[in-house]
Formats: C-alpha cells, structure tokens, sequence
C-alpha cells in the first residue's frame, strides 16, 4: 500500500465514519431524549427513523452525484452538511425540531458513505482491494457499535446533546486531509440527476413508514393510516418504474442483472434489518428493563466491537482469496444462533451469563460477513460504476433498517418489556438465518487467480 492508498483509506474511513457513528449513538440516547423533549416509544421510532428515510433514499442521488461530478466534492458537501445538522440537533428545543434536524443530518449523510467507498475501489485493485474493503469495513461497522458506549457516557456524566457535537471532530480531520491530498475530480460535463426519481422515493418511503410507526395508536382502518401508506406505496412503484426510463436513473436496474449484486443486496435486506432492530431493542430495554445506566447499555456490545476490529480485515483478505460465499453463509446463521442466545435473559438479569454469550457470537458472525459481503457485492460491477453500485447496497441496507425500526411496537407487542425482548431476539434470529441462506444459494464466488495471473 503506498502513501496515495494510506491517505485515500484514512479519508474513507473518517468520511463514513460519522454517518455510521451517528446512525447507532442515537440508539442509546433514546431514553433520555424522551425523558427530556417527550414522546414515549413514537418519538424514539421517528428519531431513528428520520435519518434513515433521508439517508435511504438521497444516498442514491448521492451515488451518482459522486460517479458523475467527483468523489471528493460529494464528501466534502457531506462533510460540511453533517457538520452543521450534528449543532443543530444539539441545540434541538423540541421533539419535532429534532427530528427534522435528524432528516436532514441523514441527507447530508447519504453523501458521504458512497463517495468514500468509491474512493477505494478506484484507487485499490485485486487483493489489495479486498483487503482495503476490509479495513474500511472494520473501523466504519465498529463506529455502528461503539456508537452506544460513546452516547451512554455522555447521557450517563454529561448530556445526551454532545454525543451530536463530537462528530465536528472527525469531520475536521477529514475536511483537513481533504485539503492537504492535492486530489482532483473527474466530472462528466453531460450528466444529469433524477431530481424527481429522488422526492419520489423519499415521499414514498417516509409515507409507508409513517404508517408503520403510527399505525399501532391509530389502527389500520384509519384513514390516516392507510392513506399515507397507499400514497407511499403508488409513489415508491412510480420511482421504479419512472427508474426503467428516465436517461440518468438514480437507481439503475439493470445492475440487477448481475447475480452477486442482486443477490448479496437480498441479503443485505435481511442481515442489515436484523442488525438495525437487534442494535436499537438491545441498548433500549439494558435501560428500561433492568435498569442499566447508559454507559454499561453501551459497554454490551463493546465484544462485538473488538471482534469486528480484530478480525474483519484478514476475513476480507480471506474472502479477496477463497470467495465470499462460505462466508455470507456461516457468518449470518452464526449471528442467528447469537440472537437466539438473548432468549436466556430473565427478570433475574445477568449481563456475563445472559448477554455476554450473545455478544461474543454474534461479534464473530459479523466479523465473518461484512467485510466479504460489500466486496462481494462491489466487485460483481465495474470500477467506473462503483458509486452507484455502493449507493445502492447502502441504500438497501438503510431501508432494511428503517423499515425493522418502524415495525419494532409491532414486533414486541406494543412494549418493549422482557417478552417483546425476546419476539425480538426471535425476530432477529429469523432475518439472520434468511441471509445466511440466501447467501448460499445465491452468491458465486469469482474465478480464482493462479500465481502466474491467469484465472482458474
């Protein structure tokens, strides 16, 4: 790896670092912002959600806005944007302020996870960039597991309000490599966004999950509930459809054409659906059900963060070696019968006998699967492509969650107590075992190179 690599892989990894980071440290900081602006359970659901309708639908646009008018300017609009939404949040007065500054924190992170993986496919070949993709992957997923212990010692000896303004931190550090790497753009003076395509999507989706966080107060047969999910549905089936014909798709389908990208984004609905719900439920009920500060509903998943940190950069080297299939196979069955072990916990709690176990495996099985899915997945299309084809696995992966997150009063009956716990824990265990399958039958590894360079 020479010094250009170095310096490209460190602006990736700070680049997607705080949109990862913010997406999980809201998680644990649920219950003193309701504590504190109100809302119960609904407004938590729209706190998490809000991010990822925005995040979900403009990364796309963000995907081609990076193939089209350069990496470098995408991250640096997201940089800037996440920066400033990240102060406001601070400062949110109310719920609903909050939550609008959430929607457009989440905008602002839809430009900077594709730009970044972008940069790494295109500076990086071969093993090389499977290895990157690699290290990429452990420090920016560790940022979606240390989320909660950085926000539950903020709520725990300070306020739930710095856990936002710490992003301005690794933002800077990236806007000053940035500007010190000398690098330039390549734009394509003929390309064209889907403005439409992107609000049709984005009130398509925000519709739908309206209707799935409120449809538990008001029931289905609410006009104000199946009215927006309705409209959403016919406006989300507009998008794709308008997807079919318009010149510069932000969604462009016949990448699905492709079986390891169509293929390993099916997967990716499951095991980022799973993860999404199990990350959330997790720090949530250590608060409310026994009582745990932030700080130690945060510390829970610290295993699974150094697991993830240890080892997702050799299981990427691994998978550039052998092919990513055994491993998107065992990965998520073994996060599956991680999940299944939360179904020991009790109302006389154990963290080290009941939770630790769960942590520890499901640590190892995403170890396993994150760093050979995204290389799986991006290296199934061309370089020139890589933006978009990373916008669109993101944007897969941020509606699977937003819509486990809009189902959650659904799927633990209304409260989260020890028996929604466990419908969760169920839950969870199914989506796992869903993609681990799915892997298997679907993702076919690439031909092998031979020492001389050939493929076998």
């Amino acid at each position: 790896m020479n010094t250009t690599q170095r310096f490209v892989l460190w602006i990736a990894i700070l680049g997607s670092f705080v949109a990862f980071l913010d997406g999980t440290i809201i998680n644990v900081a649920l219950p003193a912002i309701s504590d504190e602006l109100g809302g119960g359970i609904t407004t938590q659901q729209w706190v998490v959600d809000a991010y990822l309708i925005t995040l979900g639908a403009l990364i796309l646009v963000a995907g081609s806005v990076s193939d089209a008018y350069g990496r470098v300017l995408v991250l640096r609009i997201g940089l800037i944007g996440f920066g400033v939404a990240s102060v406001a949040i601070a400062a949110a007065p109310t719920a609903e302020f909050l939550i609008i500054a959430r929607g457009v924190q989440g905008a602002a992170g839809a430009f900077l996870v594709p730009s970044s993986l972008a940069l790494i496919t295109s500076n990086f070949s071969g093993a090389a960039q499977s290895r990157a993709i690699g290290v990429w992957t452990a420090m920016t997923t560790s940022a979606m597991i240390v989320g909660p212990l950085i926000g539950g010692a903020l709520v725990d000896f300070a306020s739930w309000r710095l856990a936002f303004l710490i992003n301005v931190l690794p933002i800077g550090a990236t806007l000053v490599l940035l500007a010190r790497g000398g690098f330039r753009d390549t734009r394509h003076a003929d390309a064209s966004i889907d403005w439409l395509g992107a609000a049709l999507c984005t009130l398509g989706l925000g519709g739908m999950v309206f209707a799935l966080i409120e449809q538990p107060n008001l029931g289905w047969s609410s006009p104000a509930i199946w009215g927006p999910l309705v409209l959403g549905a016919g406006l989300f089936v507009a998008f794709i459809l308008r997807q079919r014909f318009v010149r510069s798709p932000i969604l462009p389908l016949d990448l699905f054409r492709v079986r390891n990208f169509w293929t390993g984004n099916v997967a990716t609905t499951f095991i980022y659906g799973a993860l999404a719900l199990n990350g959330l439920v997790v720090v949530v009920y250590l608060q409310e059900g026994p009582g745990l500060p932030a700080t130690l509903a945060g510390l829970a998943s610290l295993p699974m963060t150094i697991l993830m940190i240890l080892f997702s950069s050799r299981i990427g080297a691994l998978s550039g070696k052998w092919g990513p299939r055994f491993f998107m196979t065992v990965g998520p069955l073994t996060m599956g019968a991680g999940a299944l072990l939360l179904l020991t916990v009790s109302t006389e709690f154990s963290y080290w006998w009941q939770v630790l176990p769960s942590m520890i495996v499901m640590g190892a099985g995403l170890a396993l699967t994150v760093a050979p899915l995204t290389s799986a997945i991006l290296g199934a299309i061309g370089p020139e492509r890589s933006g978009i084809a990373s916008a669109v696995n993101n944007a897969v992966a941020r509606v699977a969650g937003l819509i486990t997150v809009a189902l959650l009063a659904t799927i633990v009956g209304g409260t989260l107590d020890l028996e929604g716990f466990h419908r969760s824990a169920i839950v969870t265990a199914a989506l796992m075992i869903a993609g681990g399958i799915t892997s298997f039958l679907g993702i076919r590894n690439p031909p092998r190179e031979k020492t001389d360079g050939t493929s076998s």
